[in-house]
């Protein structure tokens, strides 16, 4: 066609509408770009995807909830695993949950979506699936149900969201479920390991099977995690129909461990002293079995995730965030053991201060460990970090120079946690925890009943009990 411009034969036609086209404007664009040094990578993305904004929503919102209970699922577990290293990845796990939660929430509300309505969606169905989930006869069954049922389709589902959805008009999503998708790939790996030395250690796989296929029933009858799938017939019984799912409230250790409960001194729990009350070692021993008893605040704060569900979502993210930097220190205090000549298992682990939370309301156990365990912890570590690195103690130093930076953290965020727990003012709730812990502590036999409640010192409460 002439340069009159109506139209161009090198422009393919559409079905629908028109191309005008101007042959000089295309020609010299044409030099132009063959002129242009620079040659690029190629975007290889095409426009196109199946997915409306309202329908990206609706799924973006069903795997949001997915990922909060199961945050809040494993929270209500910490007290029941056994297994060290199984409680130490659990810790890691919720707030892997919570984070992707938390990266959802975020690309919803760029969806059209309220936070106030994000946070406010319930599914029945999901529910029931993550009660049944919960009811596992014992951790292989928890691991097999929250990761090799829920995790596995989960982590296809995004998959297939990544590959179904615009490239282009919906590139966010997209890179919000890869970045999920990258703490899922070690935490799947992980479970598929932990699964197999449970087997290998004498838990029947044929149990651990038919749990699986229970689990998988249950989900592809409320449409998969997604909810688009047609429905199939759910399992003929679920466990949560006999007996609905409650959390446990007694601390578990697996054998390796020796364990007590009726003090906070580890001098008295051992028997003798190791080193003199006053000296540096006995310091630094204590300090290094106290981060490796923070295995109780893992269930502590995993605890308070469970039982604050849905109160406020911005608690229950910091909580998440708390249990894996718990973990982190019991981590750091069972190789500082190490790194110190220890076998961690001959040193008892210390269960006082769970076996006192674990039946309590969680306003007052949050408030033992942020007004009285944390704070108690700041106001001793900067004068061992002084004596560690005059002393040249390297490995002291460096642990407890990054464990007073998280407790500063978790005091502050503390604060607004125990807000959503309690409208208690500070002063009645700090003496109602001492109150409930003294009697507590006084139960077990770590101090005589005989001693004046309201005359035991924060000071000791934070001895006792030992944060």
């Amino acid at each position: 066609m002439s340069g009159n411009g109506n139209s161009n034969p090198s422009v393919p036609p559409t079905t629908r509408y028109p191309v005008v086209s101007f042959d000089e404007s295309r020609e010299a664009a044409a030099e132009r770009r063959r002129a242009f040094p620079y040659r690029f990578p190629r975007d290889r993305r095409n426009m196109g995807g199946r997915y409306t904004v309202e329908e990206n929503a609706r799924r973006l919102l069903r795997f949001f909830y997915f990922e909060r209970r199961l945050a809040q699922a494993l929270g209500s577990w910490t007290l029941a695993i056994p297994e060290f290293e199984v409680k130490l990845e659990t810790g890691r796990h919720i707030f892997y949950h919570a984070d992707a939660a938390n990266t959802l929430r975020t690309r919803l509300t760029e969806q059209e979506k309220s936070l106030k309505t994000i946070d406010a969606y319930r599914n029945d169905d999901i529910d029931r699936f993550v009660d049944e989930m919960l009811s596992a006869a014992d951790t292989p069954e928890l691991l097999v149900g929250v990761h090799q049922v829920a995790g596995r389709a989960l982590t296809i589902a995004y998959r297939h969201h990544i590959d179904n959805t615009d490239s282009i008009t919906d590139a966010p999503t997209i890179r919000a479920m890869q970045r999920v998708l990258l703490d899922y790939e070690p935490m799947l790996e992980w479970a598929e390991q932990a699964i197999a030395a449970y087997i290998d250690g004498g838990i029947p796989e044929s149990r651990l099977t038919a749990w699986r296929w229970h689990l998988q029933q249950l989900l592809t009858s409320i449409g998969g995690i997604t909810g688009a799938d047609a429905p199939t017939a759910p399992p003929s019984k679920l466990r949560i129909d006999e007996k609905p799912y409650e959390r446990n409230t007694v601390p578990q250790r697996d054998a390796r461990f020796t364990t007590f409960h009726h003090t906070g001194d580890y001098d008295v729990a051992d028997g003798k002293e190791r080193f003199p009350k006053d000296a540096y070692e006995n310091m630094r021993l204590r300090f290094i079995r106290t981060q490796r008893d923070e295995v109780d605040a893992i269930e502590a704060f995993g605890t308070f995730l469970w039982d604050i569900r849905f109160l406020d979502f911005k608690a229950e993210y910091d909580l998440a965030r708390i249990t894996w930097d718990e973990a982190r220190h019991t981590e750091i205090g069972h190789r500082a053991m190490m790194a110190s000549g220890y076998d961690p298992y001959e040193l008892p682990n210390r269960l006082t201060g769970s076996t006192c939370r674990g039946p309590m309301e969680p306003a007052f156990a949050m408030a033992e460990i942020n007004l009285f365990g944390e704070v108690g912890v700041l106001k001793t570590i900067n004068s061992l970090i002084d004596k560690a690195r005059e002393e040249n103690d390297t490995v002291l130093a460096h642990i407890a120079d990054f464990i007073r930076s998280d407790e500063r953290t978790h005091v502050k965020k503390g604060q607004h946690i125990l807000k959503c727990m309690t409208d208690l003012g500070s002063q009645e709730l700090e003496l109602k925890t001492r109150e409930l812990f003294t009697e507590c502590l006084v139960s077990l036999g770590a101090i005589t009943n005989d001693m004046d409640l309201f005359t035991i010192s924060r000071e000791d409460l934070e001895h006792l009990v030992g944060e």
